[in-house]
Protein backbone atom coordinates (compact mmCIF):
# COMPACT_ATOMS: atom_id res chain seq x y z
CA UNK A 1 0.00 0.00 0.00
CA UNK A 2 1.30 3.42 -0.92
CA UNK A 3 2.11 5.97 1.76
CA UNK A 4 1.16 8.78 -0.62
CA UNK A 5 -2.18 10.46 -0.01
CA UNK A 6 -2.40 11.95 -3.52
CA UNK A 7 -4.47 10.10 -6.12
CA UNK A 8 -5.56 10.78 -9.68
CA UNK A 9 -9.21 10.58 -10.72
CA UNK A 10 -8.86 8.48 -13.86
CA UNK A 11 -11.89 10.18 -15.43
CA UNK A 12 -9.54 13.06 -16.27
CA UNK A 13 -7.88 10.76 -18.83
CA UNK A 14 -11.03 8.99 -20.03
CA UNK A 15 -10.19 9.62 -23.70
CA UNK A 16 -7.03 7.56 -23.21
CA UNK A 17 -8.66 4.63 -21.38
CA UNK A 18 -10.80 3.02 -24.08
CA UNK A 19 -9.19 -0.42 -24.35
CA UNK A 20 -7.08 -2.63 -22.05
CA UNK A 21 -4.00 -1.66 -24.07
CA UNK A 22 -4.88 2.02 -23.69
CA UNK A 23 -5.36 1.58 -19.95
CA UNK A 24 -1.98 -0.10 -19.52
CA UNK A 25 -0.20 2.58 -21.56
CA UNK A 26 -1.97 5.44 -19.79
CA UNK A 27 -1.47 4.11 -16.27
CA UNK A 28 2.22 3.69 -17.05
CA UNK A 29 2.40 7.41 -17.87
CA UNK A 30 0.42 8.26 -14.73
CA UNK A 31 2.91 6.39 -12.58
CA UNK A 32 5.86 8.03 -14.37
CA UNK A 33 4.41 11.46 -13.50
CA UNK A 34 4.54 10.44 -9.85
CA UNK A 35 1.06 9.32 -8.86
CA UNK A 36 0.91 6.14 -6.79
CA UNK A 37 -2.87 5.84 -6.56
CA UNK A 38 -5.88 6.23 -8.82
CA UNK A 39 -9.62 6.51 -8.40
CA UNK A 40 -11.13 4.33 -11.09
CA UNK A 41 -13.66 5.97 -13.40
CA UNK A 42 -14.09 6.54 -17.11
CA UNK A 43 -12.47 3.25 -18.13
CA UNK A 44 -13.53 1.24 -21.14
CA UNK A 45 -14.51 -2.41 -20.84
CA UNK A 46 -11.87 -4.51 -19.09
CA UNK A 47 -11.90 -7.65 -16.95
CA UNK A 48 -11.47 -6.87 -13.26
CA UNK A 49 -8.53 -9.24 -12.88
CA UNK A 50 -6.79 -7.87 -15.95
CA UNK A 51 -7.15 -4.37 -14.54
CA UNK A 52 -5.70 -5.54 -11.24
CA UNK A 53 -2.72 -7.00 -13.10
CA UNK A 54 -2.15 -3.68 -14.87
CA UNK A 55 -2.37 -1.72 -11.63
CA UNK A 56 0.05 -4.03 -9.85
CA UNK A 57 2.42 -4.00 -12.81
CA UNK A 58 2.63 -0.22 -12.79
CA UNK A 59 2.82 0.07 -9.01
CA UNK A 60 -0.55 1.79 -8.69
CA UNK A 61 -3.16 1.39 -5.95
CA UNK A 62 -6.89 1.69 -6.62
CA UNK A 63 -7.87 3.83 -3.64
CA UNK A 64 -11.49 4.30 -4.73
CA UNK A 65 -13.91 4.04 -7.62
CA UNK A 66 -16.83 5.91 -9.09
CA UNK A 67 -19.51 3.27 -9.46
CA UNK A 68 -23.04 3.52 -10.79
CA UNK A 69 -25.55 3.95 -7.98
CA UNK A 70 -27.89 1.60 -9.86
CA UNK A 71 -25.20 -1.08 -9.84
CA UNK A 72 -24.66 -0.52 -6.13
CA UNK A 73 -28.38 -1.11 -5.55
CA UNK A 74 -29.03 -3.96 -7.96
CA UNK A 75 -25.64 -5.69 -8.18
CA UNK A 76 -24.42 -5.14 -4.63
CA UNK A 77 -22.59 -8.44 -4.20
CA UNK A 78 -20.98 -8.20 -7.63
CA UNK A 79 -19.76 -4.69 -6.81
CA UNK A 80 -18.32 -5.91 -3.51
CA UNK A 81 -16.54 -8.84 -5.15
CA UNK A 82 -15.08 -6.68 -7.90
CA UNK A 83 -13.69 -4.21 -5.38
CA UNK A 84 -12.21 -7.09 -3.42
CA UNK A 85 -10.34 -8.20 -6.55
CA UNK A 86 -8.87 -4.71 -6.84
CA UNK A 87 -8.09 -4.47 -3.14
CA UNK A 88 -10.18 -1.30 -3.13
CA UNK A 89 -12.25 -0.41 -0.07
CA UNK A 90 -13.92 2.83 -1.14
CA UNK A 91 -16.49 3.81 -3.73
CA UNK A 92 -18.75 6.70 -4.64
CA UNK A 93 -21.40 7.40 -7.26
CA UNK A 94 -20.23 9.94 -9.80
CA UNK A 95 -23.40 11.92 -9.18
CA UNK A 96 -26.93 11.66 -7.82
CA UNK A 97 -29.18 10.00 -10.42
CA UNK A 98 -31.47 12.52 -12.10
CA UNK A 99 -34.65 10.86 -10.86
CA UNK A 100 -33.82 12.08 -7.34
CA UNK A 101 -33.08 15.64 -8.42
CA UNK A 102 -36.72 16.63 -8.11
CA UNK A 103 -36.64 18.82 -5.02
CA UNK A 104 -36.32 18.44 -1.27
CA UNK A 105 -38.28 15.16 -1.17
CA UNK A 106 -36.08 13.65 -3.88
CA UNK A 107 -32.93 14.57 -1.99
CA UNK A 108 -34.36 13.12 1.21
CA UNK A 109 -35.29 9.88 -0.55
CA UNK A 110 -31.83 9.58 -2.06
CA UNK A 111 -30.13 10.21 1.29
CA UNK A 112 -32.17 7.47 2.92
CA UNK A 113 -31.83 4.96 0.07
CA UNK A 114 -28.10 5.63 -0.23
CA UNK A 115 -27.67 5.05 3.50
CA UNK A 116 -29.35 1.66 3.13
CA UNK A 117 -27.12 0.77 0.18
CA UNK A 118 -24.04 2.00 2.05
CA UNK A 119 -24.96 -0.31 4.94
CA UNK A 120 -24.99 -3.33 2.64
CA UNK A 121 -21.69 -2.28 1.10
CA UNK A 122 -20.19 -1.76 4.56
CA UNK A 123 -21.08 -5.34 5.42
CA UNK A 124 -18.88 -6.29 2.47
CA UNK A 125 -16.01 -4.14 3.73
CA UNK A 126 -16.59 -1.05 1.59
CA UNK A 127 -16.89 2.61 2.56
CA UNK A 128 -19.40 4.76 0.64
CA UNK A 129 -19.04 8.46 -0.15
CA UNK A 130 -21.03 11.01 -2.14
CA UNK A 131 -19.38 13.10 -4.85
CA UNK A 132 -21.08 16.46 -5.41
CA UNK A 133 -21.43 18.79 -8.36
CA UNK A 134 -22.93 22.29 -8.27
CA UNK A 135 -26.63 21.44 -8.46
CA UNK A 136 -26.71 20.20 -4.85
CA UNK A 137 -26.28 23.80 -3.69
CA UNK A 138 -29.69 24.83 -4.95
CA UNK A 139 -32.00 26.01 -2.18
CA UNK A 140 -35.33 24.33 -1.51
CA UNK A 141 -37.17 26.65 0.83
CA UNK A 142 -34.71 27.38 3.60
CA UNK A 143 -32.50 24.34 2.98
CA UNK A 144 -29.66 23.70 0.54
CA UNK A 145 -29.68 20.33 -1.19
CA UNK A 146 -26.36 19.39 0.40
CA UNK A 147 -27.78 20.07 3.84
CA UNK A 148 -30.66 17.71 3.12
CA UNK A 149 -28.27 14.98 2.02
CA UNK A 150 -26.19 15.35 5.14
CA UNK A 151 -29.03 15.66 7.63
CA UNK A 152 -31.22 12.88 6.21
CA UNK A 153 -28.42 10.29 6.02
CA UNK A 154 -26.47 8.31 8.59
CA UNK A 155 -23.09 10.06 9.07
CA UNK A 156 -21.52 6.72 9.94
CA UNK A 157 -22.39 5.36 6.50
CA UNK A 158 -23.01 8.31 4.18
CA UNK A 159 -19.64 10.00 3.74
CA UNK A 160 -18.72 12.96 1.56
CA UNK A 161 -16.30 13.22 -1.35
CA UNK A 162 -16.45 16.97 -1.73
CA UNK A 163 -15.21 18.53 -4.96
CA UNK A 164 -13.55 21.90 -4.42
CA UNK A 165 -14.41 23.29 -7.86
CA UNK A 166 -18.04 22.23 -7.82
CA UNK A 167 -18.60 23.55 -4.30
CA UNK A 168 -17.30 26.94 -5.46
CA UNK A 169 -19.32 26.77 -8.69
CA UNK A 170 -22.45 26.10 -6.66
CA UNK A 171 -21.90 29.23 -4.61
CA UNK A 172 -20.47 27.45 -1.59
CA UNK A 173 -17.18 28.05 0.16
CA UNK A 174 -14.96 24.94 -0.03
CA UNK A 175 -13.22 25.45 3.30
CA UNK A 176 -16.51 25.85 5.17
CA UNK A 177 -18.04 22.75 3.58
CA UNK A 178 -14.95 20.67 4.27
CA UNK A 179 -15.14 21.61 7.95
CA UNK A 180 -18.88 20.98 7.95
CA UNK A 181 -18.11 17.44 6.76
CA UNK A 182 -15.57 16.79 9.50
CA UNK A 183 -15.39 13.13 10.44
CA UNK A 184 -17.22 11.97 7.32
CA UNK A 185 -14.95 13.12 4.47
CA UNK A 186 -12.34 10.46 3.69
CA UNK A 187 -11.90 11.79 0.14
CA UNK A 188 -11.51 15.29 -1.27
CA UNK A 189 -11.57 16.06 -5.00
CA UNK A 190 -9.12 18.77 -5.95
CA UNK A 191 -9.53 21.00 -8.96
CA UNK A 192 -8.99 24.73 -9.29
CA UNK A 193 -11.13 27.46 -10.84
CA UNK A 194 -10.13 30.39 -13.03
CA UNK A 195 -11.90 32.49 -15.66
CA UNK A 196 -11.55 32.71 -19.43
CA UNK A 197 -13.59 35.28 -21.34
CA UNK A 198 -15.43 36.04 -18.09
CA UNK A 199 -16.59 32.44 -17.69
CA UNK A 200 -15.47 30.05 -14.92
CA UNK A 201 -13.35 27.14 -16.12
CA UNK A 202 -11.48 24.30 -14.47
CA UNK A 203 -7.78 24.76 -13.90
CA UNK A 204 -4.81 22.83 -12.59
CA UNK A 205 -4.36 22.97 -8.83
CA UNK A 206 -2.55 26.16 -7.90
CA UNK A 207 -3.18 27.76 -11.29
CA UNK A 208 -6.56 29.25 -10.42
CA UNK A 209 -8.13 31.28 -7.66
CA UNK A 210 -9.18 28.83 -4.96
CA UNK A 211 -7.84 29.29 -1.44
CA UNK A 212 -5.52 26.29 -1.26
CA UNK A 213 -3.88 27.08 2.08
CA UNK A 214 -7.33 27.30 3.63
CA UNK A 215 -8.61 24.22 1.81
CA UNK A 216 -5.67 22.03 2.82
CA UNK A 217 -5.73 23.26 6.40
CA UNK A 218 -9.46 22.52 6.66
CA UNK A 219 -8.95 19.11 5.03
CA UNK A 220 -6.36 18.18 7.62
CA UNK A 221 -8.67 19.24 10.45
CA UNK A 222 -11.62 17.40 8.90
CA UNK A 223 -9.70 14.12 8.63
CA UNK A 224 -9.35 13.80 4.85
CA UNK A 225 -7.45 10.63 3.98
CA UNK A 226 -7.09 10.93 0.20
CA UNK A 227 -6.60 13.99 -2.00
CA UNK A 228 -7.87 13.16 -5.48
CA UNK A 229 -6.71 15.30 -8.41
CA UNK A 230 -9.34 15.69 -11.10
CA UNK A 231 -9.91 18.00 -14.04
CA UNK A 232 -13.02 17.15 -16.03
CA UNK A 233 -12.05 19.59 -18.80
CA UNK A 234 -8.43 20.47 -19.54
CA UNK A 235 -7.43 23.59 -21.45
CA UNK A 236 -4.20 21.90 -22.60
CA UNK A 237 -2.95 18.32 -22.88
CA UNK A 238 -4.53 16.28 -20.05
CA UNK A 239 -1.20 14.66 -19.16
CA UNK A 240 0.37 18.10 -18.80
CA UNK A 241 -2.56 19.13 -16.62
CA UNK A 242 -2.22 16.24 -14.21
CA UNK A 243 1.56 16.73 -14.07
CA UNK A 244 1.17 20.41 -13.21
CA UNK A 245 -1.41 19.64 -10.52
CA UNK A 246 0.80 16.93 -9.03
CA UNK A 247 3.83 19.21 -8.93
CA UNK A 248 1.90 22.10 -7.42
CA UNK A 249 0.10 20.04 -4.79
CA UNK A 250 3.38 18.54 -3.66
CA UNK A 251 4.87 22.02 -3.45
CA UNK A 252 2.04 22.85 -1.04
CA UNK A 253 3.29 20.14 1.28
CA UNK A 254 1.17 17.09 0.36
CA UNK A 255 2.83 13.77 -0.27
Amino acid sequence: MTESRIALEAYTLRDFLKTPADIAKTFKRVREIGYEAVELAGLGSIDARELKTILDGEGLVACSTHTSFLDMKEKTQEVIETHQIWGCKHLAPGSMPKEYQTGADGYKTFAQEATAVAKLLAEGGLTWSYHNHDFEFQKFGDKIGMDILMSESDPKLFNMELDTYWVQAGGGEPTAWILKSKGRIPFLHLKDMTTIDRKPVMAEIGEGNLNWPGILSAAKEAGVEWYVVEQDVCQTDPFECIATSFKNIQAMGLR
